[in-house]
């Protein structure tokens, strides 16, 4: 199958517009809004998780939009898109790009190779969702489009650094064919810049952008630090 990594018109940055059940925004056309807004700031891509958002999204904005869906299984710490019924869903949907865990742990390797294929058979390209240089390198020779860093620090064995993981992409950026997206505790500009400096194709932003009530306890803390 051959791969879909031209499918973005430009490199630059994905916005990341998610908001999970026990969270303020989540629900009604408030990811749509957020992507909509994201686009009009010049994102060149939307990421989201779940058939409502995705549908919700694609008849909204005409960027590409990355679907995964969150789902636990007991048992299993695989969590973005661990079935083949999830890419199916994703897939219906309309996403242009289904993200899905490609980490070497719980066998999920061998497992993911036919989700990536039902996707690519489908009509959609794949981001690999990897925590470390190895799962890149394997991720590739599965066949993804892309390969993004975000559980890097998500793994017990991966990367444990606070702050985005430049050594990590810039390592990938080096080995890999395919496009690497930069994705994982981004909060400024500055690293996001500094993300594609290193080699990124694309730098994906969530929760700096998109979650208020985690950008609104990052002032509360500094500012606790000071009247206690």
């Amino acid at each position: 199958m051959a791969r879909r990594s031209n499918i973005f018109s430009k490199k630059g940055l994905i916005v990341s517009c998610q908001a999970l059940e026990h969270e303020p925004l989540y629900g009604g056309d408030t990811m749509a809004k957020m992507a909509k807004a994201a686009v009009m700031s010049g994102a060149v891509g939307i990421r989201t998780n779940g058939v409502f958002d995705i549908v919700a999204i694609k008849q909204t904005v005409s960027v590409p939009v990355i679907g995964l869906i969150k789902r636990a299984i007991p048992g299993s710490d695989i969590y973005i898109t661990p079935t083949l019924d999830e890419v199916k869903a994703i897939v219906s949907a309309g996403a242009d790009i289904v993200a899905l865990d490609v980490t070497d742990r719980e066998g999920r390797l061998e497992a993911a190779a036919p989700l990536i294929d039902y996707a690519q058979q489908h009509g959609a390209a794949v981001m690999a969702d990897i925590s470390t240089f190895e799962e890149g390198l394997a991720a590739e020779r599965l066949g993804v489009d892309f390969v993004g860093t975000t559980l890097s620090g998500y793994t017990p064995y991966s990367s444990q650094k606070e702050g985005p993981s430049f050594e990590l992409i810039e390592r990938l950026c080096e080995a890999l064919q395919v496009p690497v997206m930069a994705e994982g505790r981004i909060w400024t500009p500055e690293e996001a810049a500094k993300a594609m400096r290193a080699g990124a194709s694309y730098v994906v932003v969530g929760s700096s952008i998109t979650r208020p009530q985690l950008i609104a306890t990052r002032f509360t803390r500094a500012l606790s630090k000071i009247h206690g």
